[in-house]
């Protein structure tokens, strides 16, 4: 599992549910790891201390990655401490869902804000070293409602939805530079955010679904690994949907 042998990742949002399982098997493959955190300081140590407990490194960064300062800070620290970044992992995310009629303006900004402008803000700040290094892989974590659309969802579906064309024209700006950039998209995960969804949401998604079963936080760090290895080189601007046949259906 030393694919990722001497890599350096930043996995932003990276202290629990996906970013979490990212983080970990990012470090399983011989990466050490950078995870970004927005509040909560003690999820970011407990994955860390996984991390090192199994012969990894890895450290914890606190920044809201909206912010450009922050995630210039964050870039600041992997390099302080690793010296170079490999791989971008724009996980940092948020919802806040409610029909349009009776969404607020407010909920509309941080969304957008927490989810496409974070993972602009950080892919703007780790393109240099990467270029300098003639080196890089991003991958950004974008969502089937960025693609398909979700009712209550205007907000985040546009936020995912500009990830993916993020992705595209910033695949287009650093290809001859040997960095490639990606998008996965998760379906249905199981994770602490779905598992209080309405029961007829998930009736109607076990029916969607082609694969009959929800996904796994290990199927989408298993896709973004992927994307960070070599084997994955020959593969830019591209949106790998992880979501059990949905979008198809």
């Amino acid at each position: 599992m030393g694919q990722l042998e001497g890599r350096v990742a930043v996995v932003t949002g990276g202290s629990r549910g996906i970013g979490r399982g990212i983080a970990l098997e990012l470090a399983k493959r011989g990466a050490s790891i950078v995870v970004n955190y927005h509040s909560n300081a003690a999820a970011a140590e407990e994955v860390v201390q996984e991390i090192t407990s199994n012969g990894g490194q890895a450290i914890a960064v606190q920044a809201d990655v909206s912010n450009m300062h922050d995630a210039e800070r964050l870039i600041k620290a992997a390099l302080d401490t690793y010296e170079k970044i490999d791989i971008l992992v724009n996980n940092a995310g948020t919802t806040r869902d409610n029909l349009i009629m009776m969404m607020k303006e407010e909920d509309f900004d941080l969304v957008i804000n927490t989810n496409l402008k974070s993972t602009w803000n950080c892919a703007k700040q780790a393109i240099r070293p990467m270029v300098r290094k003639r080196y890089g892989r991003i991958i950004n974590i974008t969502s089937v409602s960025g693609i398909f659309g979700n009712p209550g969802q205007t907000n985040y579906s546009a936020s995912k939805a500009g990830i993916i064309g993020m992705t595209r024209s910033l695949a287009r700006e650093v290809g001859a530079r040997n960095i490639t950039v990606n998008a996965v998209a998760p379906g249905f995960i199981e994770t602490d955010l779905t598992s209080d969804l309405p029961q007829d949401l998930r009736n109607w998604v076990d029916e969607m679904l082609v694969i009959k079963r929800w996904g796994s936080i290990e199927d989408v760090a298993n896709a973004v690994a992927f994307l960070a290895s070599d084997e994955a080189s020959y593969i830019t601007g591209q949106t790998l949907t992880v979501d059990g046949g949905l979008v198809m259906s």
